[in-house]
């Protein structure tokens, strides 16, 4: 791929990534296998079980998997339960999107959806915790400062994760949810996970991993 060709700040993303250490590398590669492990051994029957409830639901197969970009610019399929009819249209979603069924909404709410992403972990082509993984097209309209992102691994949860949490009803709001997400939303989250990258520590993983396990306590703590 011609991102895998370009340079940040002199050096070749997929030779030298940026923003952690080796060891740090290292540190967050460990974490995220063990709880891998760990979360699939207690939940893979939960997932196969989810899958054949949305497969039953959605009249195709249970696992949606989709071509993302990871680290380094290099391409994979990330798996989810699916929660949408297969039909086409926009890769925007928004809140009242007729596409999502009724179980689809109550798994996207509760984020059981997300569930099959623990094998993406596992096999090493996604993090718990990192910039999420976008869709062929979005990382080539990266600027210079915004590649450092392709630096690691993407994740499954984040501080743009957080910040737009409910991105699909922020998005029904407007007129034009493609225009915002582009010109508004976008943006934003890549200057979210730029610095995200750049001043990584163990102990911020570990806080948006509570944040993404417990909102509601995040919430009555930050308005306390």
């Amino acid at each position: 791929m011609a991102l895998l060709e370009r340079h940040l700040n002199g050096r070749t993303l997929n030779r030298q990534p940026l923003g952690l250490s080796p060891g740090q590398r290292s540190l967050k590669r460990a974490f995220d296998l063990i709880l891998a492990l760990f979360l699939l051994t207690l939940l893979l029957p939960v997932i196969l079980v989810t899958a054949w409830a949305a497969a039953r639901d959605t009249g195709a197969s249970g696992f949606f998997m989709q071509e993302r970009i990871g680290r380094g610019g290099r391409p994979f399929r990330v798996v989810k339960i699916r929660t949408m009819r297969p039909v086409g249209g926009t890769m925007v979603t928004t809140l009242g999107d007729s596409r999502i069924t009724p179980l689809g909404r109550l798994l996207r709410r509760s984020k059981l959806d997300e569930l099959p992403q623990l094998f993406n972990v596992l096999a090493g082509q996604m993090s718990f915790v990192g910039p999420r993984p976008d869709v062929p097209g979005f990382a080539d309209t990266l600027g210079e400062e915004g590649k450092v992102i392709l630096a690691v691994r993407p994740g499954i949860t984040g501080p743009a994760t957080l910040k737009y949490r409910d991105e699909e009803t922020l998005l029904a709001g407007v007129s034009d949810p493609e225009r915002y997400n582009r010109e508004v939303i976008y943006p934003d989250k890549v200057r979210l996970n730029r610095d995200y990258v750049l001043t990584w520590s163990f102990d911020k993983d570990l806080i948006y991993l509570w944040r993404t396990a417990f909102p509601a306590r995040h919430h009555d703590e930050r308005s306390a």
